[in-house]
């Protein structure tokens, strides 16, 4: 929860400084928005539930199932709650967003931006490809959350990313209690070994 608080807070902090000092950045105007309030919000909406589908059926595939299991694992011994899962996402959603999209994307660009915030959330792993398959269609996915804001506004890409956290936290928690406390240690020694195959 600190964490939640400190994104939150801190990124959009780092933002407003950017802001300040860059002219290619025009924080103000990503935040109001390119289109009307109510497009932002249907598209996405759509665009968040979109991606967190087609993630959720990813992470549960024969292919990734380890990886699935082993961040299943990791964030179910937190037992967050509901409320808790909507304001850790918001936090995250509106925190990450305002910073990736709102500040550095103007400077960076989409593809640079979208593959340096992947990358720093893990995803993109060379000692371990089915993670790095997870986070090619993650980079795919923000990228066009990128797009999402650059045409419509921040709060479409804001709405886009709490949307996928709150599925995506939501179903992680509830598959943290399916797998048995005996078949962890299997399940790790498996994710080890995946994370030493070579491309």
């Amino acid at each position: 929860m600190q964490l939640a608080l400190a994104t939150i807070i801190g990124m959009p902090m780092v933002a407003i400084l950017i802001d300040r000092f860059s002219v290619s950045v025009d924080l103000r105007q990503a935040l109001i928005g390119y289109d009307a309030v109510w497009k932002q919000l249907v598209f996405g909406a759509l665009a968040g539930i979109l991606i967190a589908v087609i993630a959720q059926l990813l992470i549960v595939s024969p292919l990734l199932h380890n990886v699935n299991t082993q961040y299943a694992n990791m964030l179910g011994r937190f037992n967050l709650t509901a409320s808790e899962i909507i304001f850790v996402s918001l936090c995250a959603g509106v925190g990450e967003e305002i910073l990736f999209r709102g500040a550095l994307q103007p400077i960076f660009g989409i593809l640079i931006t979208s593959v340096f915030f992947v990358a720093i959330h893990g995803y993109l792993s060379p000692k371990n490809w089915r993670l790095t398959v997870y986070g090619l269609y993650m980079t795919a996915a923000i990228i066009g959350i990128s797009f999402l804001a650059e045409m419509l506004g921040l709060l479409a890409a804001i709405i886009a990313h709490t949307i996928i956290d709150i599925y995506l936290l939501y179903h992680l928690q509830k598959t943290s209690g399916e797998v048995l406390v005996s078949e962890n240690q299997q399940l790790q020694d498996e994710y080890q070994d995946d994370s030493s195959e070579e491309f």
